[in-house]
C-alpha cells in the first residue's frame, strides 16, 4: 500500500517562488510515477503536472513556463519548483500516483508494484498580491 505526503506549501508574495516535494512511501523497489494537482476553494481539482518513469514531463498551460517538476528516483520523491507564482495559483496541492514500475525483475514477476493508486493529504499554497 503506497501512501504520499507532501510537504512545502507557505504563504508567499506574487512573484515569488516556492518549492514543494512529495515522497511515496511503499515498495522500495518499485518507482511510483506522480503527479501534481491542485484545487482551489469552490473550484474543481485540476492536474498541474506529471512526470514518468523517463522523466517525460507535462504541464497544464496555466503553470508552463512558470513551474518546474522534477524527481529523484531513488528517493520515489517528485519535487514543483513553482516561479512567478499569482493570485490564481492560490490551492490546495496534491500529488498523485497511480502507476508504479517494477525496479527489479523479481518485483516485476511478483506483480507488486500495482495496482498503485494514492493521494497526499495536500499542503496549501496562498500567493497573496
Amino acid at each position: 500500500q503506497v501512501q504520499l505526503a507532501e510537504s512545502g506549501g507557505a504563504s508567499v508574495q506574487a512573484g515569488g517562488s516556492l518549492g514543494l516535494s512529495c515522497t511515496a512511501s511503499g515498495y522500495t523497489d518499485c518507482h511510483y510515477e506522480m503527479s501534481w494537482y491542485r484545487q482551489a476553494p469552490e473550484k474543481e481539482r485540476e492536474f498541474v503536472s506529471g512526470i514518468d518513469g523517463e522523466g517525460r514531463t507535462s504541464y497544464a498551460d496555466s503553470v508552463k513556463g512558470r513551474f518546474t517538476i522534477s524527481q529523484d528516483n531513488a528517493k520515489n520523491t517528485v519535487y514543483l519548483q513553482m516561479n512567478s507564482l499569482k493570485p490564481e495559483d492560490t490551492a490546495m496541492y496534491y500529488c498523485k500516483t497511480d502507476r508504479a514500475r517494477a525496479r527489479t525483475l523479481e518485483a516485476g514477476l511478483s506483480g507488486k508494484c500495482n495496482p498503485a493508486y494514492a493521494w497526499g493529504q495536500g499542503t496549501l499554497v496562498t500567493v497573496s498580491s
